[in-house]
């Protein structure tokens, strides 16, 4: 009788010990690695940390969390490297910007196809352009750029959205620029434009408003030109609160003070496709493919109550002035592939422009 009973117990508790055990959170005794596909002190490093300082609080399992910069080929190497090479297991996630982009511009450069990622969420974002105040005959506000003489912009690499509207930009103004790209981040690109190597450069709010506003801008170094978008776009409203406080509009709104016309023809196309793309998920936060479902979840989760937590939002009206909201929900993987197909005329088109960057 005491070994029936025994035998009861025991397997009781092991029932019981089952139960806790399929009841544990995904991220229960794990470490979460963040991959972030630029260097660190660039916008993208600037903002990716501080979704990693807060993340942590709202994944249930509490993981420990740890950043991994890896940058190289304009964010192309840390993109690549999130589907061939890092865990399947849900243990690192990537935090990338541009990674939707630089698909679809050249999806064979990527051994594995992005849109197999698994997505976690995503965020609209832009880019403030801004121009050294000595740049001759002198540039006291945005319209100026019209007149700008000698004028050298720096970037990242031929393919970045940054360096191609920064390009188009001059293009459709008529501006005589040189090009000047390979900087490795935002962080070296605004270190040669301090030292007058470049004059001419496009960061994310994040680093505008952290680092180059309170100093560059400040000291009257350099003066903002505009920031990247279409009224009424997929990205409008999102964008606007970024740059809510700018002396600066869009692009085509620059376009239209200067010319007196609203912006036309094939290289407005050409603008008009980059927004409509990287715009609305210029952060992507994507899992490898195959990840587990239940990662996909925990982290999904964890997105919308970060989107409600007060403690990150007032350190991120610190950090980087905005409060960035995040969108994160179970049918982020077809929104996503919807957004990663580019007309193949379209796809033509910017792929020969950015390889007349290098003549």
């Amino acid at each position: 009788m005491r070994t029936i009973v025994g035998l009861c117990v025991a397997l009781g508790l092991a029932a019981t010990a089952s139960t806790a055990s399929a009841a544990d959170p995904f991220y229960q005794g794990k470490r979460l690695s963040i991959l972030i596909n630029f260097a660190a002190g660039g916008p993208t490093d600037i903002e990716g940390r501080l979704f990693a300082k807060h993340i942590g609080t709202h994944i249930e399992g509490k993981p420990n969390i740890i950043v991994q910069n890896m940058d190289g080929a304009g964010g192309v190497v840390g993109t690549g490297y999130l589907g061939e090479v890092a865990p399947k297991d849900g243990t690192m996630v990537g935090y990338l910007t541009a990674a939707g982009w630089l698909y679809v511009v050249d999806p064979a450069r990527f051994r594995v196809d992005i849109r197999n990622y698994e997505p976690v969420a995503y965020l609209p974002g832009t880019t403030v352009h801004y121009v050294r105040t000595d740049v001759k005959p002198g540039m006291k506000g945005p319209t100026d750029i019209a007149k700008a003489q000698d004028l050298v912009g720096g970037g990242l690499s031929v393919d970045t959205p940054k360096d191609i509207t920064m390009r188009l930009a001059f293009d459709m103004l008529g501006v005589p620029y040189k090009y000047v790209t390979g900087y490795r981040s935002s962080a070296r690109a605004r270190l040669a434009l301090q030292r007058g190597e470049i004059n001419y450069h496009a960061e994310s709010p994040p680093a505008y408003r952290s680092v180059v506003e309170p100093s560059m801008t400040k000291e009257g170094m350099v003066i903002p030109v505009f920031y990247d978008g279409i009224e009424g776009g997929p990205a409008d409203k999102a964008v606007r609160k970024m740059v809510e406080g700018l002396p600066i509009g869009t692009f085509p709104e620059l376009y239209e003070k200067i010319k007196g016309k609203k912006p036309s023809g094939p290289q407005w196309e050409m603008y008009n496709t980059i927004n409509s793309v990287n715009g609305p998920m210029q952060r992507l936060i994507l899992l490898p493919p195959g990840a587990p479902k239940e990662a996909v979840a925990a982290l999904q989760k964890a997105v919308q109550r970060l989107n409600e937590d007060k403690a990150f939002a007032e350190d991120a009206m610190k950090t980087i002035k905005f409060v960035p909201e995040y969108t994160a929900d179970p049918n982020l993987k077809q929104e996503v592939r919807d957004l990663l197909t580019l007309k193949p005329e379209m796809s033509a088109a910017l792929t020969a422009y950015m390889k007349a960057a290098n003549k």
